[in-house]
């Protein structure tokens, strides 16, 4: 078993402004950036794909979260989110409810340009729905 990770919000910021670049956002603009944290110690990266049809268009945290599942982890620590924009970037309502599938105790990193917004899953969404919820 890998040794835990210790919690470096700046790998996880420069790994996310890093993807950020590789949004396809043409239609919004807003490219955003997100780096997981897995358990293990490996960082998996997501941006946003929108599409015509907008509704089906993938954010960059669901995506980090489903290509972490594809390659087999299943938790979580931490996850950072970028975007241009001059405040914080939170997680969508979606996002908020998949995290929580997988890691209702992840920390949330979200950097602007005057100020970085530290904070937890259950912060960012409480009462949640969750596996728990069905037993």
């Amino acid at each position: 078993m890998a040794k835990p990770y210790p919690l470096n919000p700046k790998s996880l910021i420069e790994a996310a402004q890093k993807t950020r670049n590789k949004a396809y956002a043409p239609y919004s603009k807003f490219k955003v950036g997100a780096a997981l944290l897995g358990k293990s110690g490996k960082i998996y990266t997501g941006c946003n794909v929108e599409n015509a049809s907008y509704g089906l268009a993938c954010c960059a945290e669901r995506s980090a979260v489903f290509k972490a599942l594809s390659e087999g982890e299943r938790e979580f620590r931490a996850i950072a989110i970028v975007s241009d924009s001059p405040e914080p970037t939170a997680p969508c309502g979606a996002c908020r409810q998949v995290l929580n599938e997988f890691a209702p105790d992840i920390s949330v990193i979200m950097p602007g340009k005057k100020r970085t917004i530290k904070t937890t899953l259950k912060k960012l969404l409480p009462f949640a729905f969750g596996p728990k919820s069905l037993k």
